[in-house]
Order: C-alpha cells, then sequence, then structure tokens
C-alpha cells in the first residue's frame, strides 16, 4: 500500500514470514510520522504492544510545531499505555515492543528531520544512492559490534540476535534516542523491523532501492527479499522519498491519508 502526501512519497509492507506463526509488527504513516513497532511477547500479547506504540506515535501527526522532545514523551505514553494494558490483562504480562520512526520537527523555526528508535528495529537514509544506518540497535549482538567483536554479518546471525536491551513496556522506561537532519533532495528513509535487517545487508537494500524509485514498490520489494532471504522473523518496512528538487516539508495534513499495516492480518485499516 502507498500513499503521496504533497510530494513526499510513502509505501509500507509487511509479512508474516516463512517461520513465525503470526505476525506481530505494526506500521503506520500518517501525515508528518511514521513509525514501526515489533512486538515482543507471543501473538495476543506481542500484537497488542506494538499496535499501541503505534497508535500513540501516530497522534503526534495532528500536532502542529512538533518538537523531538514532543516524540520523547509521546515513548514515554506509549511506553505507560502498555504497561497499564497488561495490568489490565493477565495473559498480556511481560508484553513489549520496539519502536523506530521519522517524523518531521521544527528546529530553529524550519522544518527537520527526527529519526527515533528504541530496541533493535532500524531506520536507515539514503543520500545520493547510497544508504548509511541511522539508528544503532540496543541489543547485545549490537554491542558487540560496537566494541569490534562482531561484524554487521555476524551479528545478523548470532544466536543471541534477538535479545533487546532496550523496549517499549519497561519500568523504569527505555532511554530513546533520536537524531535530527535537515532536508536534502532526493532523499529517502527505511524504517524496518528487524526480520529486515536480519535478512539484508545494508548493501542489498542500497540496491532495492536503486531498483524500485517508488516507495511503494521499494517496500514491497524489500520485503519480499527478506521473506526469500529466509523470512525467519516477521518482515516490515516504510519506506519515505523526498523530491529531488524541493526540500518543502511542509504537509498539509487536512489532505494526509492515514495509511497502517498490522500483522495480525497483513491488511491495512483507516
Amino acid at each position: 500500500m502507498s500513499g503521496t502526501v504533497h510530494s513526499v512519497e510513502v509505501g509500507l509492507a509487511t509479512d508474516v514470514g516463512r517461520v513465525r506463526p503470526h505476525n506481530e509488527d505494526t506500521a503506520a504513516s500518517e501525515g508528518t510520522v511514521h513509525v514501526v513497532a515489533d512486538g515482543m511477547g507471543g501473538h495476543a500479547a506481542g500484537e497488542v504492544a506494538s499496535r499501541i506504540a503505534a497508535d500513540a506515535l501516530i497522534e503526534l501527526a495532528a500536532r502542529p510545531n512538533l518538537q523531538v522532545r514532543d516524540i520523547v514523551a509521546q515513548l514515554a505514553e506509549a511506553n505507560r499505555r502498555i504497561l497499564e494494558s497488561a495490568a489490565r490483562h493477565p495473559e498480556q504480562t511481560g508484553m513489549g515492543t520496539t519502536a523506530a520512526g521519522l517524523a518531521v520537527v521544527s528546529v530553529g523555526g524550519s522544518r527537520h528531520w527526527a529519526v527515533f528508535n528504541v530496541g533493535d528495529s532500524r531506520v536507515y537514509r539514503s543520500i545520493d544512492g547510497e544508504l548509511s544506518q541511522v539508528t544503532a540497535d540496543h541489543s547485545e549482538v549490537w554491542e558487540l559490534v560496537e566494541r569490534g567483536l562482531l561484524t554487521p554479518e555476524q551479528a545478523a546471525r548470532h544466536p543471541a540476535r534477538n535479545i533487546v536491551t532496550r523496549s517499549l513496556g519497561r519500568e523504569p522506561m527505555a532511554t530513546v534516542d533520536t537524531w535530527v537532519f535537515p532536508p536534502y533532495p532526493g532523499e529517502a528513509f527505511v524504517i524496518c523491523s528487524d526480520g529486515l535487517s536480519n535478512e539484508l545487508s545494508r548493501e542489498r537494500i542500497e540496491e532495492i532501492l536503486a531498483e524500485h524509485p517508488h516507495a511503494d514498490a521499494a517496500a514491497q520489494a524489500l520485503v519480499k527479499a527478506a521473506v526469500e532471504a529466509g523470512g525467519r522473523d516477521n518482515v516490515t518496512a516504510i519506506v519515505v522519498r523526498s523530491p529531488g528538487d524541493d526540500l518543502d516539508l511542509d504537509i498539509d495534513e487536512d489532505t494526509t491519508p492515514r495509511d497502517q499495516v498490522n500483522g495480525s492480518t497483513g491488511e491495512s485499516r483507516a
């Protein structure tokens, strides 16, 4: 599925993969906010946690002049809602979710991109065709990568690759990482769950983006490639593409469609 908001094009895709019985990922995009959440804690609980997080963050799309601190505060609100839901429903005890995303924020009176993450869901940024990983995974194996003890390729196959060190659904609230960038003509962002980044190298993601200039086709191709590469986890991706000749990130939210995919069905919902 896809949506074009003025000149910013967005594509979303998700797949249960080849191994997991249920899809606990949720992807959501509305206006200036785009988020992927990867639930943990079993089918009923993981799906609930990722949906709560995505729903909470998408509420930010209705706010004018969004600030980075608003994103951090809303992640704390998502954390509170997850804990509250688990307290009301014993079967959800221990549920949690990672979250990563992209939003337009106001910095010094001008529009900038803000990237955020908690856990091992990732955001990549492509400038002039060169892809780089913006976020740092909050996981045990990524700490080994940063210490030079593992390569990213080894980390993707490590038996402890699914052990995250930060997530939503914990008390106290995990620290949120944020980055802010001015817009760049023709850039693209990929927001994904680890089901994609564990199957596809940065180089392969870069190749697929180059092969598919439209956001929706790129998102679909990325997820398809990750499933074909093994599909050992749920796979979800959002691709956000900026125009090559227009840096205006102002978006008319009155005409912005809401796109959301929840892994439980793989279907869009308004």
